[in-house]
């Protein structure tokens, strides 16, 4: 019986693993126990936010004195960037455990595995789809998850295209799905969902294959969500389900926003998880989140029920960072904290303009 055990660790910046060192050093964290270490980095989540790679780079820097290199390269370190708002940076490091005796599941239930790297070519083409499915199977597996009903949340970094990773494939006679290197975040983004989306059963290997990534929106998956990033070319892939193999007080369950403010689904969710309130959750509550994560997306009719708004407008600010903000404040205000996982760029992840949501809650009610 294995139990999951995850930690939220507040950070100054990128580079901080004070937090993250105290608990190793207290003997509350054990290297070499961490299966993946999700992170929010205050940088601006486009091609040139290297404040996800920095992170990336110190948390190894920190590990590297307890752990060899292949368990390091083992873990999946899935930073995602953009705190606008009042979003708050942080860690979320997840650890598997021997449970204790006698406890009994189901309980939350982690697999995390990392793909081989990804040619520039095949990134945001049938490839790339077919590699993140795979590597989703590899973390069920990892998880003892065997039934995708089972599955309430796959987080998934993926690459994104440079002008040097375009030279490099012209350079060896392959032509990129696209040269915008901007564009290309979603185009990466969207295959990686309909990766997740044939692994779970929710769309056909030949229908995926078929679909025009970041245009046929009305497929989608509904528990993905997927950050690209410069610092790295292959997929860091974190499954999420309830296992009866697993034990203790950790359970998650998810919900799909239709827009940036349907909360009620994911406050349906919290009341499945036993968190219920008619408003914002109570403080003694909303302690009992250990973890929200949420795709945000601004949506191409540049219209919310009815009304227009400007996000995809904007020349001076990215779409996505509006929508990590608007998106990160409504779902703050149900739970009542803004140390959330709320990431940008939907493609293929939920409906046209929202998104799947996955809350972790302990089930142990204070001072039991």
């Amino acid at each position: 019986m294995r139990q999951a055990r995850l930690h939220r660790i507040a950070t100054a910046g990128p580079d901080d693993t004070a937090g993250l060192a105290a608990l190793i050093a207290g003997g509350k964290v054990a290297p070499g126990a961490i299966r993946a270490i999700l992170g929010k980095t205050e940088g601006n989540g486009c091609v040139n936010d290297f404040t996800r790679a920095f992170a990336v780079s110190a948390l190894r820097a920190a590990l590297a004195p307890h752990l060899d290199a292949a368990a390091l390269d083992g873990i999946a370190l899935v930073m995602s960037g953009g705190t606008e708002g009042a979003l708050s940076p942080h860690l979320l490091v997840f650890e598997e455990v021997a449970a204790e005796a006698g406890q009994t599941g189901p309980a939350l239930a982690i697999g995390s595995h990392v793909t081989p790297n990804l040619a520039p070519e095949d990134l945001g083409r049938p490839a790339q789809i077919a590699a993140v499915a795979e590597g989703v199977r590899a973390a069920m597996a990892a998880a003892g998850i065997d039934d995708p009903e089972d599955v309430h949340f796959v987080q998934v970094k993926c690459p994104l295209l440079t002008a040097a990773r375009i030279a490099e494939a012209r350079a060896r006679g392959a032509e990129p799905a696209l040269t915008d290197t901007l564009k290309s975040m979603g185009a990466s983004r969207g295959a990686s969902a309909l990766g997740v989306a044939v692994a779970l059963g929710e769309i056909g290997t030949e229908v995926a294959a078929t679909l025009r990534i970041g245009q046929d929106l009305d497929h989608y998956a509904t528990r993905a969500s997927t950050s690209a990033g410069v610092e790295l070319m292959g997929h860091e892939i974190l499954v999420m389900g309830m296992a009866e193999g697993w034990a203790g007080p950790l359970a998650i369950d998810h919900a799909v926003m239709a827009d940036g403010i349907d909360i009620e689904p994911v406050r349906a969710a919290l009341a499945r998880l036993g968190l219920s309130a008619p408003g914002q959750l109570p403080q003694v509550q909303a302690d009992r989140v250990v973890a929200l994560l949420a795709k945000a997306e601004p949506g191409t009719s540049g219209v919310l029920r009815g009304l227009r708004h400007t996000m995809l407008d904007d020349s001076d600010i990215s779409a996505t960072r509006h929508a990590r903000a608007f998106t990160g404040g409504a779902l703050a205000g149900l739970v009542g904290r803004a140390d959330l996982f709320v990431s940008g760029g939907a493609e293929h992840q939920g409906p046209d303009g929202g998104g799947p949501v996955a809350v972790i809650v302990d089930r142990q009610e204070v001072g039991a």
